[in-house]
Formats: structure tokens, sequence, C-alpha cells
């Protein structure tokens, strides 16, 4: 059973990401066109409202996946995502664009709290078996990430910036299919019992993950940041074409989804604490070169190394909470710390579409960096056990209650 639905979530995982960040890389070219987008503040806004949606949408998730299986939740979002895409090329103002690409981010508000926490609840018990599965759930989101930036640069050079919403939102469906039947005959039931679900509980989950809050805001912000202005960095500052720049961050993201499936082997072999650690500071160093590179090259470099880094960290966080979490919790909890996530990204991408209205496209990875220098210094003294393990190689996760 807990096959079936790693094998789900690892599809699900893989349209829902990719249609996280299909449309913002047709926003340069809109952008450059002076169609529907003309700033850069504009793009921070979609980007802000988008993810303060997403946040909204995902406690209603919560509600609803004690009261539907999970299967069910699933369909309606793989649905919507596909239907909302194809939507996307009928705007004929940016409010249409807006309203369109709120309707991709709501039905992509699904996965995180609910599948999430279904992986880490059908391996509770097993250190071992926990961090091999969020890898293999992570990492099978970034191949989304990279087939959609494969795809979309070249499709928009060829045919246009509707194709690609056009062909994703079909290839979509048959993801949907494949998704599905895995588990068409596994329920969610005893998953855990539901919680109250009323401000004291929410607020209890909180403090259940308190200790986590700043690598969850790395990862809104590091994520957010390179979706929404990494096109325009190397499109507008170095000149890069559109397909081109696809190509590399299709690179980035596919570093990312090596070290995502790696990171179970890795944290047994050198222990949760220090490849988290590592990830941080690799990745500030990352921000900090590709914010001050004076060249293509080495912006280049700068930017795929980074995303060996980020992505290596949402196994990490998934696997402390889902080791300090009871079971019956660990739904709100992976609500929590996607809203988390969704905040710091709302956050601090609209600020940096005003910043680089005023002082470049550079300021955002810059900001991004200092961010990420700060949370790696408040990691880099805490003791192992803050990260949900023993200081052994082989860290395993604390015993948990038996499902009900």
């Amino acid at each position: 059973m807990k096959k079936r639905i790693l094998l789900t979530s690892s599809i699900f995982h893989m349209l829902n990401d990719a249609a996280g960040i299909i449309t913002p890389t047709v926003f340069p070219i809109l952008y450059s066109q002076g169609f529907l987008i003309s700033s850069y503040s504009q793009i921070g806004l979609l980007s802000n409202i988008g993810l303060m949606t997403t946040l909204i949408v995902q406690f209603l998730a919560v509600r609803l996946s004690y009261r539907y299986e999970y299967r069910n939740l699933l369909l309606i979002s793989g649905v919507g995502i596909c239907a909302a895409m194809a939507l996307v090329p009928f705007s004929k103002s940016f409010g249409m664009l807006v309203l369109f690409f709120l309707l991709i981010r709501v039905f992509t508000s699904f996965y995180h709290p609910v599948i999430v926490a279904w992986v880490s609840k059908s391996r509770a018990g097993s250190g071992k078996d926990l961090d091999d599965a969020m890898g293999i759930q992570s990492g099978s989101g970034n191949v989304g990430v990279m087939l959609a930036y494969l795809t979309v640069g070249y499709m928009v050079q060829r045919w246009g910036w509707k194709t690609p919403l056009f062909a994703w939102g079909a290839f979509g469906l048959v993801l949907v299919v494949l998704g599905l039947i895995p588990v068409l005959r596994v329920s969610s039931r005893g998953t855990g019992h539901a919680p109250s679900l009323g401000v004291r509980s929410w607020w209890n989950s909180l403090l259940a993950v308190k200790n986590y809050v700043p690598g969850f805001f790395f990862g809104g912000v590091g994520w957010s940041v390179t979706v929404y202005y990494a096109p325009s960095l190397l499109n507008h500052k170095f000149g890069i074409p559109m397909g081109q720049a696809g190509l590399y961050l299709a690179l980035w993201i596919g570093l990312g989804t090596i070290t995502g499936y790696g990171y179970g082997a890795w944290s047994r072999r050198f222990g949760r604490k220090k490849i988290f650690l590592l990830s941080l500071g690799g990745a500030a160093v990352c921000l900090f070169v590709l914010g001050f590179a004076p060249v293509k090259g080495l912006a280049v470099a700068a930017l795929l190394l980074f995303g060996g880094f980020l992505l290596m960290t949402y196994p990490s966080l998934h696997t402390f909470v889902g080791s300090t979490v009871p079971p019956e919790g660990q739904t709100q909890a992976f609500s929590w710390v996607s809203n988390i996530q969704l905040i710091s990204g709302a956050l601090i991408t609209l600020v940096s579409g005003f910043l680089s209205d005023a002082l470049g496209i550079q300021l955002p990875f810059i900001l991004t960096g200092v961010l990420t220098l700060g949370i790696f210094v408040f990691y880099a003294g805490r003791g192992p056990e803050f990260f949900g393990s023993s200081n052994a190689p082989d860290p395993g996760a604390r015993p948990e209650p038996e499902q009900a």
C-alpha cells in the first residue's frame, strides 16, 4: 500500500509543481511584448496574490481531507489544474490573467498539506523509510518542473506563449489518470482521527513545527525568487533567449532532482544536520554569486549549483516534521509549513518586484542570499535533536503510535 501511495504522490507532485511554474515562465515574454504585463512589480503582485490564495485554500484543504477520500481530492485538484492552465491563454487584460492564475493556485493547494502527510503517515515508525520516501516524492516534483522548463521556453519561441499552456493542460490529464490508477482501491481512512481544527488545535500544531519555520521560510523564498525572477535575469540582463533560459532552468531543477532523490542515502551516511547545513550554506554562496555575477557563464553556473542545494532542503525539512510530529497531527503540520513557504515567497517576491524596477533584476537574489545566510547561522549552533535525529550517521525517527 505504501508503495502505491508513494507512486501516486510522485506523479501528482510532478503535475502540481510543473503547473506552478509554467505560467510564470511566460511572464517575461509578456513583459517584453508589453502585453498584459508592463512592469516587474506586476510580476511580483501576481506571485503575491497567487501564493496568498494558496495559503487560504490550504486551510480548507485540511478540513476536506478529513471528510473525503484523498484520491477524490486528487481528482478534483488535477482536473482543475489542467482546466485552469487552458484558460490562461484567453486572458484579454491583466485582471483576467490574475483571475485565471488564481484558479491554478487554488487547485495546486491540495498536494502539499494533504498528500505529503499521507506519504509521511504511511511510513510512520521508520526513519530510513521516511528519508527515502520524502526524497523520492520531492525529487518527482522536481522532475515535473524540469520537464516544464525544457518544453515551455522552446514552445514559446516556436509557437507563441499560449501553446505550452494548452499542451500541458492536455498532458496533465494523462498524468491525472496515471496517478489515480495505483490508489483506486487504497483508502485514506485510518490515517489518524480528525483533530478539532479549532484555533487552539492550529496553534498547538504551529508550536510543534516552530523549530523549522526559518528553514521553510528559506524554502519558500528560494523557490519563488528563482521561478519568478530567474527567467527575467537570464533573458533581460544577459540576453539569453527564452528557449536557452528554459534549458538552464531545467538543468537547475535537474541537479536538484538528483540531490532530492539522493537525500535518503546521504542523510544516513552523513547525518541530517550536516546535509541540511551544507544545503543552506551552499545556497547562500550561490545566491550571492548569482546576484553579483558580471558575466553569463558565472551566473548560469551559480544558478545550477543553487538548484542542487535548494532542492535538497525540502526532503530534509519534510523529514524533520515527519519524524517529530505524531501521525494524527501531520496534516495540520504539513499545512503550516507549506503556508510558511507561501507567505515567505509571497512577501519577498512582492518586495523583489519593486526592488527590480528600482535597482535592477539582480536585487532579488542578493536579498535572498542575505536572508539565507542569517538562517544558516540560526541552525548552525543547534544540536542534532533539533533535526529530528540523533548524531549518528544513520538517524531514525522516534517510534510513532500505530495508525488507527
